[in-house]
């Protein structure tokens, strides 16, 4: 099992490797009938250590996941190699780690996650996705209007929104499918030249095979959701779906069976509200000409 883990997991980025990793090692843990407070005994740690290492949140120490392999009975050279081999590489730091000064902790994890991600499926009621943003309008919303005072903080938040884009034209794309609200395409953020770029990219990345838009119209809009979120998928069968919703303050990781079913039953509501991927386009580049 860790082989095969291993080889698929080969060319996933640092953050997927550790969650793999992660659910190996609780896998490993439940099959011996180890709980988490004896695990995190045996390697000088707490039981809510050994639960952050398992779900991935943490880097791994190389002595504590060969102390925990011992523990759980793995004795095989390649299986302890893959593994150990494995969380090292998880180990390494991730192109956001350049902007740490100006990213927020809560959501360095969500860059992580974003990065690993397959499938990447939002809802938006207020602001196009960071992912289809111009480098106008992201300094319009990250500046709250106020574009031309940007501080050097605002200016590496837009650097690293920009940066994030890469993802969507690299060799082996995630899919993205953003629905909007329809005044998501209607509120001029930035005022008019900002706003009518912004419509122009919108039609220009929907292009792209990997990225579908949808936008949900004024009279079908408000109930499929009660608010923006994000659901992340990965290609690697050991990872859960993960849910993300953005607050003033930060940001909620919803990863229980049941919050993960209510954001299905919203994806499953916005695709009958939602006009057709080219109806999409064609109401888009209506507000474009009205603008």
């Amino acid at each position: 099992m860790a082989a095969r883990d291993g080889s698929r997991a080969e060319h996933s980025t640092p953050t997927a490797r550790r969650m793999i990793v992660g659910a190996q090692l609780r896998r490993l843990r439940e099959q011996s009938g180890i709980t988490r407070g004896d695990a995190g005994y045996h390697i000088r740690a707490s039981e809510s250590k050994i639960s952050r290492l398992e779900l991935g949140r943490v880097g791994f120490k190389e002595r504590d996941v060969a102390d925990l392999l011992t523990l759980y009975g793995v004795t095989g050279d390649e299986e302890r190699r893959v593994l150990l081999d494995m969380a090292k590489e998880a180990n390494q730091p991730g192109w956001w780690q350049k902007f740490n000064d100006y990213t927020p902790k809560w959501f360095e994890p969500f860059l992580g996650l974003e990065e690993a991600a397959s499938r990447i499926q939002t809802y938006e009621l207020q602001f196009i996705p960071g992912l289809l943003q111009t480098e106008d309008y992201a300094r319009a919303v990250i500046t709250h209007g106020l574009a031309e005072t940007a501080s050097a903080a605002a200016e590496a938040r837009v650097a690293v929104r920009m940066r994030r884009q890469r993802l969507l034209r690299r060799p082996g794309a995630p899919k993205l499918w953003a629905v909007l609200d329809e005044s998501v395409i209607r509120r001029p953020l930035g005022g008019r030249a900002v706003h009518r770029e912004q419509l122009e990219r919108l039609l220009d990345v929907t292009t792209l095979p990997n990225v579908t838009v949808q936008v949900v119209p004024y009279e079908r809009s408000g109930y499929a959701a009660d608010g923006a979120f994000t659901l992340l998928r990965f290609a690697e069968p050991e990872l859960p779906n993960i849910g993300y919703v953005d607050h003033i303050a930060g940001g909620i990781f919803l990863e229980r069976a049941d919050e993960i079913e209510l954001i299905g039953r919203s994806l499953d509501r916005l695709a009958v509200d939602a006009e057709t991927p080219e109806r999409s386009r064609q109401l888009i580049a209506k507000v474009l000409s009205e603008s």
